[in-house]
């Protein structure tokens, strides 16, 4: 009887799990030290980040190098604003990501109005973060090489800025569970059977009427959007930004690590990737602390164990077989069954 009972509706065993570790992650911040506090946020951070890559790159297939660039153009909008005209980071948070929504239409669209896949998109998004860093680097108006000192104002809500680290945890913690329900939504949404449908055969989802260039824009826009409203929270976690951090390719390779090792194309994969690699990165950093780089090599035989023998990442092995949502035929909608 109590199987029954956990079986029906949202009482599913999964989803109280779930639900367990929310809590978990609500209740601990006010019990944690300042350290544990900074890489719980740093591991919230790139789950979030991660989790608005996977709509581009594991939901709809399309390969990105740059999410870096539009992470840079939220922290750069918000923090100019802020900064020449006294505009509220809250709101510059939202003019930068639609400045970085409006990137991703354009970089789509030029990438797929031609085209351009895998790891030939995948440079056209790098070569246009590295374009957005060299006029960073070189452009007075925006701090040019210097880069830009956010001034402190002790603790303002108004100003994003607090003395402790708490109310930045409970931000990113809200980021991350809104990002997870829009991928939630598109993943049952017709929308998100268009998305599967061309990351697994975009010439058979044409053949069924797709417009695939439309909905791979679309794609790229919700992408762009939350990963750009993420770095006006990193710019104002951090009071600094760089355009060597904000618009780095390090930056762009650990964006999308989280969902490579975690599962592409899943849910709860980059939050996976997010925290097995943030506790490791910590640990190899103590460890070999007087040894520069070795950390970075730990990351490197991660990467390549799970590559060889983990291609589904962490979710697909724990699985099984690989993660592919499917999606139930409604109405007249002729690709709306995939599998």
């Amino acid at each position: 009887m109590s199987t029954l009972f956990f079986q029906k509706g949202w009482l599913t065993w999964k989803n109280l799990l779930i639900l367990g570790i929310l809590l978990l992650l609500v209740l601990v911040p006010p019990f944690a030290n300042p350290y544990i506090m900074n890489v719980m946020i740093m591991i919230l951070f790139y789950a979030y980040l991660g989790q608005s890559w996977n709509i581009l790159g594991g939901y709809c297939g399309q390969l990105s190098f740059g999410h870096a660039a539009f992470l840079g153009i939220g922290a750069y909008t918000s923090t100019v604003l802020y900064i020449k005209l006294g505009l509220t980071p809250w709101i510059g948070m939202w003019i930068g990501g639609i400045f970085g929504m409006l990137a991703g239409i354009f970089i789509g669209y030029i990438g797929f109005k031609y085209s351009l896949k895998g790891i030939f998109f995948a440079l056209v998004t790098l070569s246009f973060a590295e374009i957005l860093r060299l006029i960073a680097l070189n452009w007075w108006f925006v701090g040019g090489g210097m880069g830009i000192l956010i001034p402190t104002k002790g603790t303002s809500f108004s100003d994003f800025q607090f003395i402790s680290k708490v109310p930045f945890y409970y931000m990113i913690l809200a980021l991350l569970i809104l990002i997870l329900l829009i991928t939630a939504y598109i993943e049952r949404s017709r929308m998100g059977s268009y998305f599967f449908a061309i990351r697994e055969d975009e010439e058979a989802a044409e053949a069924l009427g797709v417009n695939t260039l439309r909905y791979k824009i679309i794609a790229s826009a919700i992408s762009s959007f939350f990963t750009a409203l993420g770095g006006t929270f990193f710019a104002q976690l951090l009071l600094f930004i760089y355009p060597d951090t904000v618009f780095g390719v390090d930056l762009s390779i650990e964006i999308l690590l989280r969902p490579m090792i975690g599962g592409v194309g899943t849910k709860l994969g980059p939050v996976f990737g997010a925290f097995l690699l943030g506790p490791v990165s910590e640990i190899a950093r103590d460890l070999f602390k007087g040894y520069s780089g070795v950390y970075l090599m730990i990351y490197g035989l991660i990467i390549v164990f799970v590559v060889l023998y983990m291609p589904d990442g962490i979710l697909g092995w724990l699985r099984g077989s690989s993660y592919r949502p499917i999606q139930k035929k409604t109405g007249n909608d002729d690709a709306t069954s995939v599998a």
